[in-house]
């Protein structure tokens, strides 16, 4: 497996900062790196560094992508002769939360998918929540207020905040039922052609369950205990475009060389 990383906007031979430290950990553990310029791919045009040869298996790690831009990247890499090792169905299966949700339902919290624009008062006041967490099929809001309100009235201040921060919605709007977590409790999981690894070698059940239930070859799985001590599955992401969190770069560069 060959891993393909965004290089540095001013010196295609040389990775992007942001993924410096996981790529010299891959290296040292003899998995195959390529480089390739997110900004010439953005512009519509794409080029691996080293090139990309006939019946290699590559695994992108990078900046997150829309399902059409990642679409593109597969038919990128496959003009080069090589095979994405996760195909755009994969990636918008575990990228985009109402794919994956009916998949393991009763491993999280309780949600409701509607169309951006919905009468969300209507929607959600006969569900009677004590808290309603909002994003749209991707991302929650991290600035101004965050995504969490008390009240189906608020949940379009949640997404005027989305489209001031973020420029565009994507998908259409996902609300789910708020739990309290233990603090400091959340934690990351990869699962690499259906096995689980964890950061400390200590996987829950309820991350086994998503490694059986999910059809991906590589995606993240991310969970948190509740104040009764339930772990539950908070979400779910493809493994490409997901943060290390809590992975040293050694200890994920291993689980690399091993797929």
């Amino acid at each position: 497996m060959h891993l393909l990383y965004p290089s540095d906007p001013l010196n295609d031979r040389r990775v992007d900062e942001a993924y410096a430290e996981e790529f010299e950990a891959v290296r040292a553990q003899g998995t195959a790196t390529h480089l390739f310029s997110f900004e010439s791919f953005e512009a519509g045009s794409f080029r691996a560094v080293p090139a990309l040869s006939s019946g290699e298996i590559v695994l992108y790690r990078g900046w997150m992508l829309r399902v059409p831009e990642y679409g593109r990247l597969v038919q990128a890499i496959e003009m080069a002769g090589a095979t994405a090792l996760v195909s755009a169905a994969h990636y918008r299966l575990c990228h985009h939360l109402p794919e994956w949700y009916p998949l393991v339902s009763s491993l999280t919290a309780e949600t409701v998918v509607l169309d951006e624009g919905s009468d969300y008062g209507a929607a959600l006041s006969p569900l009677q929540w004590d808290g309603y967490f909002i994003k749209d099929f991707v991302k929650s809001l991290s600035t101004g207020t965050g995504s969490l309100v008390s009240s189906p009235d608020q949940v379009e201040q949640v997404f005027e905040q989305l489209r001031k921060y973020r420029g565009a919605i994507e998908g259409g709007v996902c609300v789910r039922r708020a739990q309290q977590f233990a603090p400091g409790s959340e934690r990351r999981y990869f699962v690499v052609h259906g096995v689980a690894h964890a950061a400390d070698k200590r996987i829950p059940a309820v991350v086994q369950e998503c490694a059986a239930r999910i059809d991906s070859p590589f995606f993240s799985v991310d969970t948190a205990t509740l104040s009764g001590g339930q772990i539950v599955v908070v979400e779910l992401g493809d493994g490409q475009v997901s943060d290390r969190k809590e992975w040293p770069p050694e200890v994920f560069a291993h689980m690399m060389a091993r797929a």
